[in-house]
Order: C-alpha cells, then sequence, then structure tokens
C-alpha cells in the first residue's frame, strides 16, 4: 500500500469524524499517540508493540492532512525528492 491510498483509507473511515472534532481536536489525539509512542520507545518495549504505535501515529498524521487538504505523499516527494536528488532541501547541492 502507498502514502497516497492509506491516506484515502484513514479518510474514508475517519474523516467525518476527525472532521466535527476539528483539525484542533484531532491534533490532540494525535499529540496523545505520540505521547503513548515516546513511553513505548523510552520503555523498550517490544517491536510488536512500537510497529502499533507507529501505525497510530501515522494514522493520525495522516488524518490531518487530509483535513487540511494535503496529499502527504505529494508532499514527502516534493520535500525530499527533487529533479532527482534525494534528501532534504538544505542537505542537497545549492538548497
Amino acid at each position: 500500500m502507498q502514502i497516497d491510498q492509506f491516506q484515502e483509507l484513514i479518510r474514508q473511515l475517519y474523516l467525518e469524524r476527525d472532521s466535527e472534532r476539528g483539525l484542533e481536536g484531532t491534533y490532540m489525539w494525535f499529540a496523545e499517540e505520540v505521547g503513548e509512542l515516546t513511553r513505548a520507545l523510552r520503555r523498550g518495549a517490544d517491536r510488536d508493540e512500537l510497529a502499533g504505535e507507529f501505525a497510530d501515529v501515522f494514522a493520525w498524521l495522516v488524518s490531518m492532512a487530509s483535513m487540511s487538504g494535503i496529499d502527504l505523499q505529494q508532499a514527502a516527494l516534493d520535500k525530499y525528492f527533487k529533479d532527482g536528488v534525494a534528501g532534504h532541501e538544505k542537505d542537497r547541492p545549492n538548497g
């Protein structure tokens, strides 16, 4: 599954509910998930638990991107892969 496909799946499942809560309210849920991930990392959680926490953070992130009208896959490509050169813009020659 590509990022854009995952974003569409999350949009179909949660956009209505997340939109009712608003971007700020949805961000609060996202922040809670980041906190859960942080706690799991700090205590050395196993790979399966970490994978679940990373997936939760990613799902909330793509939901907020959808609410903001952002195609997250395209945004990542635009930011990290330009003119056939991969990497953050500050790391590219003349960046």
